[in-house]
């Protein structure tokens, strides 16, 4: 029996995400996995008369594809990636946007990739992902896999059922608790942050504040902008792991001077850490800071597309900013990396102009508490 989740998120995707009409046309970058969505997503472009492409792809190919890669061979692989992006770009002109549907079988499957070439490709692939970030409409979605559903401690069952509840929350409802926020943020100078390990002061004056409630990404919940790029001083810890070009880092801690990354520890992967932070000179600066809370998502299980979203935290982010919220840096690095603020995390508070903002993940301020209820935003 076909399951009409599918149909649920697929609508989600085209209507409130892309905005597809009739006569435009998009593009589906998918895993193999994901057929029974891609197929419900090629069934509703049918009934609104939209055109669409398809390009599936399949985590290990993606592996043996990068082992092709040698940043050493006097430029070939340069040439031929580039070449690449510059196809992509020629065949998004006349696109409205793109559905990535990403699924990860094996979270090492990356693990033994140099990060030379990591950095390589990210590198050369950087216009055409610019260029359909900034300038099409976008949405990416993660496929449910047994892989994912280990590293969150649950079933299968369990946790694609989780997958799709949380993709398909009530955004209209989130769009209108978030607008508070962000005119909230709009008006703020200067944050300050504490917790354990953490003390961290930085501005965000005159930078864009962007809410995010399924536009882009699914599950979603959080509101961004960035700090002015010289203005981070202090220290902070990520409570929440996160996976790197296939690498599994836990408890990073970086410590600013005028916005600079001048000190980074991850435990036994700290050189891997510098690794990533040596791409070039934005990845030790900050493009984005933003607030989470996504009413399901509560627990991290090494997911950056869930665990930025997680009720009560916070993301800070070594590398490139936004074209929505610009503070002039520029990276091939866009790392999210999460603090939890929540009591059984170690709690923390949140400062705006010296007014508490969040206090152990809740927010304080009358406007923004609808943000803490999670039946304000399931409840269809």
């Amino acid at each position: 029996m076909k399951d009409p989740r599918f149909d649920q998120l697929a609508a989600i995707m085209l209507d409130h995400s892309l905005q597809i009409k009739k006569g435009d046309a998009f593009a589906v970058s998918a895993d193999v996995i994901s057929l029974p969505l891609v197929k419900a997503i090629l069934r509703l472009a049918k009934s609104k008369g939209a055109l669409a492409t398809v390009k599936l792809t399949d985590q290990e190919i993606s592996r043996h594809l990068l082992e092709l890669y040698d940043p050493e061979d006097g430029g070939i692989t340069e040439a031929f990636l580039k070449s690449r992006a510059d196809l992509g770009i020629q065949e998004f002109q006349e696109l409205k946007g793109e559905v990535i549907i990403r699924a990860y079988p094996n979270s090492q499957e990356l693990a033994g990739i140099a990060p030379a070439v990591q950095q390589l490709q990210a590198k050369m692939a950087r216009p055409f992902r610019d260029f359909v970030i900034n300038q099409r409409k976008w949405v990416l979605f993660e496929y449910p896999t047994a892989a994912q559903a280990q590293l969150a401690g649950m079933s299968y069952d369990e946790y694609f059922d989780f997958v799709f509840s949380a993709a398909t929350v009530d955004y209209a409802a989130m769009t209108r608790f978030s607008a508070p926020l962000k005119e909230l943020m709009e008006k703020t100078q200067d944050v300050y942050i504490t917790g354990p390990g953490t003390d961290l002061r930085f501005s965000i004056a005159n930078i864009p504040v962007v809410p995010c409630c399924g536009e882009c990404n699914l599950p979603d919940g959080e509101c961004f902008t960035a700090p002015v790029r010289d203005s981070v001083e202090g220290e902070i810890t990520f409570n929440t792991p996160s996976m790197y070009w296939g690498t599994k880092f836990e408890n990073i801690h970086f410590e600013f001077r005028q916005g600079k990354i001048v000190q980074a520890d991850a435990g036994e992967n700290t050189d891997k850490l510098n690794q990533i932070l040596d791409t070039d000179e934005g990845a030790r600066y900050i493009g984005e800071f933003s607030l989470g809370y996504h009413p399901l998502v509560t627990e991290p299980f090494c997911n950056t597309l869930f665990d930025e979203k997680i009720s009560g935290s916070f993301h800070f982010t070594p590398g490139s900013s936004y074209d929505e919220a610009p503070n002039g840096n520029d990276s091939a690095v866009h790392w999210d990396l999460v603090q939890i603020q929540r009591p059984e995390y170690g709690g923390g508070a949140i400062y705006f102009d010296g007014h508490l903002i969040r206090e152990n993940g809740l927010f304080i301020p009358e406007a923004l508490q609808p943000l803490n209820r999670i039946s304000a935003l399931t409840d269809n």
